[in-house]
């Protein structure tokens, strides 16, 4: 497993980005640096279920492991999504069992710095590095049209 690590300075508080990432209409925006039609199927609360999936039913699922409002969301995934059904025994989900993605955000001259980190295996790094940093952008983009 490895983990990709990022981070960004947004020209906005630090509201409006947490906004950009709870908020159906804007993570819908961003999500798409990693899928067409991709979205939180969630309501976001600590200890309840997370779903990323597609237009076509599949994606991956896992656990709202910490929220702490316009501080820190950390997320541990379960399994694969799979034509809408959830799969925590094939291979596939099994590599991802136990990956983690957090959001950080911290405030400084009235400037937000978001910092991810996500765990991806080997083969997928080149992508979801690629993949967040254009999010990153987006979320950026989107905060400061709020």
């Amino acid at each position: 497993m490895n983990t990709i690590k990022k981070s960004i300075e947004i020209t906005a508080p630090k509201d409006k980005v947490w906004a950009v990432l709870m908020e159906d209409s804007y993570n819908r925006d961003w999500f798409s640096a990693f899928g067409e039609g991709l979205f939180a199927d969630t309501d976001w609360v600590e200890g309840h279920k997370v779903a990323f999936v597609d237009k076509n039913k599949n994606g991956i699922f896992g656990k709202v492991d910490t929220k702490l409002p316009y501080e820190k969301l950390s997320i541990v995934y379960e399994g694969m999504v799979v034509d809408g059904e959830e799969d925590s025994d094939s291979e596939d989900a099994k590599a991802v069992k136990g990956n983690s993605e957090t959001y950080e955000l911290s405030e400084e001259n009235g400037n937000t710095w978001l910092s991810i980190t996500s765990d991806t295996d080997e083969k997928n790094q080149e992508w979801m590095s690629a993949a967040w940093e254009k999010a990153l952008q987006r979320i950026s983009e989107l905060s400061h049209a709020i």
